[in-house]
């Protein structure tokens, strides 16, 4: 029971992520993923902003290092607006699943970048993560079009590019206040998403445009959130948490919009969580 506060702050982050993800599908079409995404850091910056003074002022948030920082909003942005607009156009826990491989390939860039060690247990986990995504992409769901494949293959992007802002996230915590992290990548991802966003707008309400700047402080919260539970805990016991994300994302997808997923999707998930489990215990016996 010692760890349920870091596991309940770690539940807590999946979920708000969820629903931050999914906004793109609760908009039906009325907003571009650039829009979504522009307004959401707009509003992470006002947020963020009403909070510098308690952080000691902008002063003391100056980074050595801005180019790792604007390559980190890149990759940061690139995969929110994919995993935006999948989840748009698929069911959440294709996905979801399918964006859950971002731990495998995060590990195989650690392994080039950051000279990290694999172990065949290592290897095990990535063969049975792939083999997971592998059964959701070719299963019924993923594929019921000629375009239909896109989607899916938009939510492997994201995958990879949120394997590469995971392993750039790494370097600039080993320096970096977490703050100074979090308002840097908010600067960039604002100047970086606000012509796309302007270039493809379409008409939209005050109210919708509201919601989604509401989106901003929600993905603050949730990033504190993830922060507070990975500072309790050992991460073999807070890792294995994130995957809540699909069971978060089948609830919301059957409860909200009425998708029901097929035998090869679960099959797929189970595979994918047991790669993330294997990874976990390699850490945890290293």
């Amino acid at each position: 029971m010692a760890y349920l506060p870091a596991i309940l702050w770690v539940l807590l982050s999946t979920a708000l992520w969820t629903l931050i993800f999914a906004a793109g599908k609760f908009a039906d079409g009325a907003l571009d993923p650039f829009q979504i995404t522009v307004l959401r850091y707009f509003g992470a910056l006002l947020t963020l902003l009403v909070l510098v003074p308690s952080q000691g002022g902008i002063g003391a948030h100056r980074s050595n290092q801005p180019l790792v920082h604007f390559a980190r909003a890149v990759s940061g942005c690139g995969a929110a607006v994919a995993i935006t607009w999948a989840s748009a156009n698929m069911p959440l826990i294709q996905a979801t699943a399918i964006g859950m491989l971002y731990g495998v390939l995060a590990l195989l860039l650690g392994m080039v970048v950051l000279k990290e060690r694999v172990s065949p247990r290592h290897w095990i986990a990535v063969v049975v993560s792939v083999a997971g995504v592998s059964i959701i992409l070719f299963g019924k769901g993923a594929f019921q079009g000629g375009w239909s494949v896109l989607p899916a293959l938009a939510t492997l992007a994201s995958a990879t590019l949120f394997a590469v802002e995971g392993v750039l996230i790494s370097v600039l915590g080993r320096a970096e206040r977490a703050f100074t992290v979090m308002l840097y990548v908010t600067v960039f991802g604002l100047g970086l998403m606000a012509w796309p966003a302007y270039a493809g707008s379409q008409p939209t309400s005050w109210e919708a445009a509201l919601l989604c700047v509401a989106l901003g402080p929600l993905g603050v919260l949730a990033q504190y959130c993830t922060i507070r539970g990975y500072r309790s805990a050992p991460l073999s016991v807070v890792a294995p948490v994130d995957y809540s994300w699909l069971l978060f994302s089948a609830v919301l997808g059957a409860v909200i919009f009425t998708e029901t997923p097929g035998i090869a999707t679960w099959i797929g998930c189970g595979a994918i969580i047991l790669g993330g489990v294997v990874l976990v215990g390699v850490g945890r016996r290293g």
